[in-house]
């Protein structure tokens, strides 16, 4: 990746899109790097007399739409970057929002998009966009939601990363580091035995002995220790707080996003099949986070 590579934000008009502006330019701002406004257009001419009626100027009228969505934005960026240099690019592009922005996350840093938009039929981002830009992207994507209410306000509280003690959990584990170091503040890894609700499997007693829960939570732990060990070099100045918990680790995910300021995971997970580009705990993280979700390719 280039040094200079861009934070990219998908712009639509939409309140969530806003909100996506402010969280990439802070993320801009907190690496060092240019921040690139990303819009679409969509021309459905139907008949040959709509497309008489685009060349006489309704592709013109959509083009100022655009730009000016994107002057918006802009002005939003160079808002919440304050005092703090910042450098903005804008494009504006014609086809679907997904598109578009697959084909700029190719040179992307990350690519970050809200949560719902204006919808297809504007040509803005929508859920079924953000879903496919997370899905597809080859660079990390992030999902704005629970953004403060005041342009001036920012997200407090530390970062969260889900690991599951598989090689496809280090690409998440390192974006979480990075992020916390970023953002001095503290780390923390939840770490899930098992993907499934226990309770619908196995018939537990109160003090949960017919599994064994508390060697079992050892070992662990130990396992938690062992993703998490070759990352306190790099980053000595993070606190990590580690988590345990037997099953369904979003939950416990959704949990932590009600406190933290961004929740890290993988595209795919220890069950994941090949065949699957996002893993269960990532889609169902898309749906049900409280913050800022950032979904790491592995």
């Amino acid at each position: 990746m280039r040094a200079d590579a861009p934070v990219i934000v998908g712009v639509d008009g939409s309140a969530a899109a806003l909100d996506a502006v402010r969280w990439a330019a802070q993320e801009a701002v907190l690496r060092s790097v240019p921040l690139l406004l990303a819009s679409s257009i969509v021309v459905r001419p139907g008949t040959f007399g709509d497309a008489v009626n685009l060349s006489a100027g309704a592709y013109t009228d959509l083009e100022f739409v655009g730009r000016r969505r994107l002057g918006a934005a802009a002005e939003l960026a160079a808002k919440t970057a304050g005092a703090a240099s910042l450098t903005v690019h804008r494009t504006l592009r014609e086809g679907s929002a997904a598109a578009a922005l697959l084909e700029l996350a190719t040179t992307a840093r990350m690519v970050v998009v809200g949560s719902r938009g204006l919808g297809e039929f504007t040509g803005g981002l929508v859920g079924s966009v953000s879903t496919a830009v997370a899905t597809h992207a080859p660079c990390p994507v992030v999902v704005v939601r629970g953004m403060p209410d005041s342009d001036d306000a920012v997200l407090d509280g530390p970062v969260a990363v889900g690991v599951d003690g598989s090689a496809r959990s280090e690409p998440a584990i390192g974006a979480a580091f990075e992020e916390a170091r970023l953002r001095n503040t503290d780390l923390v890894a939840v770490h899930a035995w098992s993907d499934y609700d226990i309770a619908s499997v196995f018939t537990v007693d109160q003090d949960d002995h017919n599994l064994g829960w508390p060697a079992v939570a050892t070992a662990e732990e130990a396992v938690l220790s062992e993703s998490l060990a070759g990352w306190a070099d790099p980053y000595p100045d993070v606190a990590v707080r580690k988590v345990v918990i037997r099953d369904r680790p979003v939950h416990h995910l959704v949990e932590q996003s009600r406190h933290a300021q961004l929740v890290v995971t993988g595209s795919r997970g220890r069950g994941g099949f090949a065949a699957l580009l996002l893993g269960s705990t990532s889609r169902a993280l898309l749906r049900a986070s409280h913050r800022p979700l950032m979904i790491v390719r592995s």
